[in-house]
């Protein structure tokens, strides 16, 4: 896995009224600090990529549809630098996943409906200077084939 990379698999406690499960909480430590939440839905078979960031680091899940996650290291610092990383998100696998700062990341949305997806990052957005910087999603560099192979 790419350094600095966590997943945390979210844990649902269901009974017959439905069920309950905790995305974030203070003791994990998973952000250095809260900057904003957000919240975007995207659909089928929109790929949103790449981008990364400098100052914050991003917590995506995604509570509804199905996306595939893609992660490059694009750190010069980095013991995994150039790796790239496939993460398959949604409801049947709800995960937290935290991309660190100076990792490409984006993703495509997997099946027919819609995917939702809820972020936490360590910095607010500041419209007048975006902490966003953005990389082709067919990049020659980071390399990665988007399309569904049938097996």
């Amino acid at each position: 896995m790419i350094d600095g990379v966590s997943v945390k698999k979210i844990v649902k406690h269901c009974d017959d009224r439905g069920f309950f499960a905790e995305l974030v909480r203070d003791d994990e430590q998973l952000l250095e600090r809260f900057g904003q939440a957000s919240w975007s839905m995207s659909y089928p078979g929109v790929i949103k990529a790449f981008h990364y960031h400098e100052k914050q680091d991003d917590l995506w899940f995604f509570p509804a549809g199905h996306a595939q996650v893609v992660l490059h290291d694009l750190r010069g610092e980095s013991p995994t630098k150039g790796q790239t990383n496939v993460f398959y998100m949604g409801v049947e696998n709800p995960i937290l996943l935290l991309i660190p700062k100076g990792v490409a990341h984006g993703y495509r949305v997997l099946g027919n409906e819609p995917a939702t997806i809820i972020y936490f990052t360590t910095e607010s957005y500041n419209r007048q200077q975006p902490d966003e910087k953005r990389i082709p999603w067919n990049d020659p560099q980071i390399g990665f084939d988007w399309e569904t192979k049938n097996r």
